[in-house]
């Protein structure tokens, strides 16, 4: 998909595709040796998250804007995007010239997003769950023991269970399990 991306976009006599990487963690080195004026980035990638490859972006290479290309178009996703920095958020489905266009409009400092997706977000609300208990069902995810959990974000495996109770009621699931699905299926990890 992004091989094919680049050569469409490569074919509009005003963009020209720099560089592809295909993991998160490349982006940033890739972004701070090339020096792109807007950098494309997928949500799910292997390593970091194109999510939190916008934040560092934002640090380290503040000039290019980010527009974020996915398939998972959820109203969490979108709000963790605008807060990490993105310019953009589109959902994969729609023509290449509409992404030309949005690459342009993007670049002359306008944000782009998909309209029905902001409207889904506005009428979702934002993320119930705090950092930390983000970072706990994160670390669950695996079907880490509480124990393990525990020694990995260094809290107190009484904390962890805190957490864990309140994100399982924030999510209104039966159990961490479905907790994590939850949260995932929102776009709120």
């Amino acid at each position: 998909m992004r091989g094919a991306l680049a050569l469409l976009l490569g074919m509009e006599d005003d963009i020209e595709v720099v560089a592809q990487v295909s993991t998160g963690d490349a982006i940033v080195a890739e972004a701070l040796l090339r020096r792109p004026d807007v950098a494309l980035l997928d949500i799910e990638l292997p390593g970091i998250s194109g999510l939190d490859a916008a934040a560092e972006l934002r640090e380290q290479a503040p000039d290019c804007r980010v527009l974020i290309l996915t398939t998972f178009g959820r109203p969490g996703y979108l709000r963790r995007a605008m807060e990490a920095g993105a310019a953009g958020f589109l959902v994969k489905d729609g023509p290449v010239e509409e992404l030309a266009q949005a690459i342009r409009r993007v670049l002359t400092g306008e944000t782009v997003v998909d309209p029905a997706l902001a409207a889904a977000a506005l009428s979702a609300g934002p993320n119930p769950l705090t950092a930390r208990e983000c970072d706990v069902l994160k670390a669950s995810a695996d079907g880490a023991t509480v124990a393990d959990i525990a020694g990995r974000l260094h809290l107190s495996e009484s904390t962890v269970r805190n957490y864990l109770s309140s994100a399982i009621g924030k999510t209104g699931t039966r159990n961490r399990a479905e907790a994590v699905r939850e949260a995932r299926q929102q776009g709120w990890l």
